[in-house]
């Protein structure tokens, strides 16, 4: 399985109503469970921004698909921050089975935005600190 240098994993439930009509998850719903991997990592270590009025837009998605994932697969994703800079950063993903099995990797980019200036806003220093620290521990821990 591809490694990460430092990783945020969660678990997915992979639903019946996600499935095609080929019986594997419809290539959209993959956007569906980076976003849910995303809002939980954002919630467990970031949630005052959830709060404030600063949003955390995706700019730019991305996904190559492996493998097809189906209804009794165990589905974990990892994800990382790939690369950060002034106003914006992008998170890696991989979707695996917790084993050696790769069913996709993905990338998006996110955009630090003032929705009332309408305009990209320089990444909060909390966030920039977090992702320091994540890069000198290799583990992604609560701050």
């Amino acid at each position: 399985m591809t490694s990460f240098p430092f990783d945020y994993t969660t678990a997915i439930d992979i639903r019946f109503a996600d499935l095609d009509a080929y019986g594997h998850v419809n290539n959209a719903i993959y956007f569906t469970y980076l976003e849910h991997a995303r809002v939980k990592m954002f919630q467990e270590y970031f949630g005052a921004f959830l709060d404030s009025s600063l949003l955390f837009l995706v700019v730019r998605a991305e996904c190559d698909y492996r493998l097809p994932i189906t209804l009794n697969d165990s589905l974990q994703i990892t994800l990382k921050v790939e690369q950060l800079r002034h106003s914006s950063f992008t998170f890696a993903y991989l979707l695996h089975d917790g084993g050696d099995r790769e069913f996709a990797t993905a990338k998006t980019v996110m955009v630090g935005y003032d929705p009332k200036a309408k305009k990209p806003v320089a990444l909060p220093a909390e966030i920039r600190r977090t992702f320091a620290r994540l890069d000198q521990s290799g583990v992604l821990s609560p701050a």
